[in-house]
């Protein structure tokens, strides 16, 4: 039991200092593309924290354990937005882009309910549907980076000037750094967590949509904090939006590809992934109502509070 909760403390360090670099080189990278950085936050960032769901849910299913695979992916969209969101606004409130409500959310509310519709259909994630979400996200991804391109001029915004300079090679390093932290911080937390889980003597299902959930998303924590903090709000939002869409897109496009998965826990389909839509839901209202145009604390704790719901009640049923 040590070495596990040893596990999980030295994969949190990990998490962080690869968040932190992770941060530094997608800012610093997008002086170099001429990008905004919620387009950064979008792709780079996206594609290097949704590493550890990809590689767990991969792992999972090669053994058999689709519960783990879909429950990882279910529980990390729920952490990122009750868990994730709710805390870096309780940090410092987020102002919201317009792109957020005409594109970004849209693309996540759609493939949210393509994933329940898929589910529901016939409980199992077929070859097909997986090669049609990852071709929906090379699409998204087209669209985003023609947008982000065609708006470009209308998108200044305040970064750290001295990142302006970074050489290509620094950021290379700052990236390369940030991936190999986050890949084995997450494969230490994952291990660690799941360990202490078996000791306790709780089942699979739970073990996939709480711990497994909540450290494949400590990346995701450990860059949003970081960036609020640091008040590259743009990349803190746009890192959350995108990291779903690249859950449901790529993750169980990929996983899926190499082996179907079929829904085996009945509480996934019963339970959780309503939890996982209403939260991808509940973001519109939450960006107009009451004050327009901002996640400030109050509605951080709002979204955090009920994520400890969820929890509570997962662990009760």
């Amino acid at each position: 039991m040590i070495a596990s909760i040893l596990y999980v403390l030295i994969g949190l360090v990990l998490l962080v200092v690869g968040g932190e670099f992770l941060v530094r080189s997608s800012v610093a990278l997008s002086f170099r593309l001429k990008l905004s950085r919620m387009v950064i936050g979008l792709t780079v960032v996206s594609f290097a924290t949704s590493a550890p769901e990809l590689l767990v849910s991969v792992q999972a299913a090669l053994d058999g354990l689709s519960d783990i695979s879909l429950g990882n992916v279910v529980g990390s969209n729920i952490a990122n937005i009750g868990l994730v969101l709710g805390i870096t606004a309780i940090i410092g409130p987020l102002a919201i882009d317009r792109d957020f409500y005409k594109f970004n959310w849209p693309v996540m509310v759609l493939l949210s309910f393509a994933l329940y519709l898929l589910l529901e259909n016939d409980g199992v994630l077929s070859q097909i549907e997986g090669l049609g979400l990852l071709l929906s996200l090379f699409l998204y991804l087209f669209v985003l980076l023609r947008r982000a391109r065609k708006f470009s001029d209308t998108m200044v915004e305040e970064v750290d000037d001295s990142l302006q300079k970074t050489s290509n090679f620094k950021i290379f390093i700052w990236l390369l750094i940030g991936g190999v932290a986050l890949y084995f911080g997450s494969e230490l937390l994952v291990n660690g967590a799941e360990a202490i889980a078996i000791k306790l003597g709780v089942s699979e299902g739970v073990i996939a949509v709480t711990l497994i959930a909540i450290g494949t998303s400590v990346p995701e924590l450990a860059a949003s904090v970081i960036a609020a903090l640091k008040q590259e709000k743009a990349i803190s939002l746009g890192n959350l939006i995108g990291s779903n869409i690249f859950n449901i897109a790529s993750v169980l496009g990929i996983t899926s590809l190499i082996q179907p998965i079929a829904v085996k826990d009945e509480t996934l389909m019963s339970v959780n992934i309503y939890w996982m839509l209403g939260f991808a839901l509940v973001l519109l209202p939450l960006a107009f109502i009451p004050k327009k145009m901002i996640l400030g604390r109050p509605k951080g704790f709002l979204i955090f509070a009920a994520y400890g719901i969820f929890i509570a009640l997962v662990f009760i049923k």
